[in-house]
């Protein structure tokens, strides 16, 4: 099922893509990026639908979905990946830290990736957790 979700995201993402898109995106930054070309309300769009069919997984399942996404290199599927770790919000543990860290270590290569995945899960994480302020500085 995993593995179909992420299919069924990568081929919609594909069909909404375009050429302009792709390249109005690319324009904001100096380093290599990979886009499909899907603007962010579309990105948000698929993400919704697809959480519908993995919103009842265990967070360690969901967060290994994200990561497979954050994998790919693709700057939509990074975005989807945040949006999916924000919507498990009310979810959040202390151990969840190490998986930010992680994702940020090991796949945030952009600002727009850094932007959302700090400003979202991350700072909600930091809101609901403050004494972790510190490794976040680190």
């Amino acid at each position: 099922m995993a593995v179909d979700v992420i299919q069924q995201i990568r081929n919609e993402l594909e069909a909404k893509a375009t050429e302009k898109n792709r390249q109005g995106a690319e324009r904001y930054f100096k380093e290599d990026v990979k886009f499909y070309g899907v603007r962010v309300p579309d990105v948000r769009i698929i993400a919704k639908k697809a959480f519908q069919k993995i919103k009842g997984l265990d967070k360690p399942e969901i967060f290994e979905l994200c990561e497979e996404l954050f994998k790919s290199d693709y700057s939509e599927e990074a975005l989807l990946a945040c949006v999916w770790a924000d919507y498990l919000i009310k979810r959040q543990e202390p151990e969840d830290f190490v998986v930010f860290e992680g994702w940020i270590n090991n796949y945030v290569s952009t600002w727009a990736e850094c932007d959302t995945l700090c400003n979202h899960p991350v700072g909600s994480f930091i809101e609901k957790y403050p004494s972790y302020i510190e490794n976040l500085k680190n």
